[in-house]
C-alpha cells in the first residue's frame, strides 16, 4: 500500500517507520530530521528495533497515495488540510489529539476515517525516534459502525507489524481519548511530573475531575462513556505509560506552544454548546494559556490579552 504520514515528528516518525518496513512509505515533516532520514534512513529505538527508508519531504504538496495518515499537532490540522488537498488519496485517517476529524471532513473530498494511537513516542534526534512503549492503533468511521476501509487501514498497519484494529464505537473511542488527554497533559506539564502522577498522588484529583467533565460533554452530545469509562481509560494509560513525559510537558520542556485549545478547548465549547459546565478543564486551559502567552507562543489582543483558541 502507498502510504503518506503528514506530520513525521515523534508519533508520525514512529508509525510511518513501521509501516515503511512492508509499505511503501512517504514522510512529510521538517528538516534538519527529513534530511537526516533521506541520507541515513529513520533508525527506531526502545521498545522496537528497527531501520527503515521511507521516502521523507518537507513538502507535501500534490502527492498521491492510497493512505493519508495525519499526525500533526491538532494546531495544524488547517494547514495540513490545505496541503492535503491538492494531492489525491482514497482514505484519510487522523492519530491527533483532540477531535480535529470534522476539520478534515470539511476540507477534503475523500473517506475520513477517525483513529486513535496509544503507541509512546519521543524524537531523540535528527533521523532518530524512539518508541517508548508499544500500544495500539484503532480505526473506524467517524460516525460509528462497521466500515470496509477502516479494517482495510488496520489490516495494512497489522501486516507491518503494527497492533491495530477497526472499531465501530469511535465516537465513545474519540471522547474517551480525550478523557485521557485532558487528564495527563495539563496537569503533567503544569506539575513538570511523569504520567504516573496521575494515578495517584496531588495531581491524581485534578485529572480525575478533568476526565470526568469531558465525559459529561460526551454524553450531552450523545457518545454513552460513563465517568467509571473515562477514569479506567486513564488509569489504564497512566499505568501503562508510567514514565513518560506526556506531550504537553514535552512542548513545555521545549517551551513551545501546546495542544491546550484542541485538549480543553474542545470539551469547554462542546460544554457551553450543551449548557455543561468545565471548570477543571478551564482552570487547567488558563493556566497552560496564561504560560504559553508569557513566553509568547499566542498571539494577543490590542488590549495585550492572550487569545482564546477561537
Amino acid at each position: 500500500m502507498r502510504i503518506l504520514v503528514f506530520g513525521a515528528g515523534s508519533l508520525g516518525s514512529l508509525v510511518g517507520g513501521l509501516l515503511a518496513r512492508t509499505h511503501d512509505v512517504t514522510l512529510v515533516g521538517r528538516d534538519p530530521h527529513m534530511c537526516r532520514v533521506r541520507e541515513d534512513g529513520l533508525r527506531i529505538e526502545g521498545a522496537i528495533e528497527a531501520h527503515t527508508r521511507p521516502r521523507a519531504l518537507t513538502d507535501g504538496t500534490g502527492e498521491r497515495a492510497d493512505l493519508a495518515v495525519v499526525t500533526t499537532k491538532a494546531g495544524d490540522t488547517d494547514a495540513a488540510a490545505r496541503v492535503l488537498a491538492t494531492g489525491r488519496y482514497d482514505t484519510v485517517v487522523s492519530l491527533q489529539n483532540g477531535l480535529t476529524e470534522e476539520r478534515l471532513l470539511a476540507a477534503l473530498d475523500t473517506r475520513i476515517l477517525a483513529g486513535t494511537a496509544t503507541y509512546g513516542a519521543r524524537l531523540v534526534a535528527p533521523g532518530r525516534v524512539e518508541c517508548t512503549g508499544v500500544g495500539e492503533v484503532t480505526v473506524g468511521a467517524l460516525s460509528g459502525g462497521q466500515d470496509p476501509a477502516a479494517e482495510r487501514v488496520a489490516s495494512a498497519f497489522r501486516a507491518a507489524g503494527i497492533t491495530a484494529a477497526s472499531a465501530a464505537d469511535m465516537p465513545r473511542r474519540r471522547f474517551r481519548k480525550l478523557a485521557v488527554n485532558a487528564g495527563i497533559n495539563g496537569p503533567t506539564a503544569l506539575a513538570d511530573v511523569d504520567n504516573a502522577a496521575v494515578a495517584a498522588g496531588p495531581a491524581s484529583e485534578v485529572a480525575r475531575e478533568a476526565a470526568c467533565e469531558v465525559a459529561v460533554v460526551a454524553r450531552a452530545e450523545g457518545v454513552d462513556l460513563s465517568n467509571g469509562d473515562a477514569l479506567a481509560a486513564l488509569e489504564r494509560v497512566a499505568d501503562a505509560t508510567a514514565a513518560n513525559h506526556s506531550s504537553m510537558r514535552q512542548d513545555r520542556a521545549a517551551e513551545r506552544s501546546t495542544e491546550v485549545d484542541a485538549i480543553y478547548g474542545a470539551a469547554i465549547d462542546r460544554g457551553e454548546t450543551h449548557g455543561v459546565e468545565t471548570p477543571t478543564c478551564r482552570t487547567i486551559a488558563a493556566l497552560v494559556r496564561a504560560w504559553e502567552r508569557e513566553r509568547g507562543l499566542r498571539p494577543t489582543d490590542a488590549a495585550g490579552r492572550g487569545l482564546s483558541h477561537r
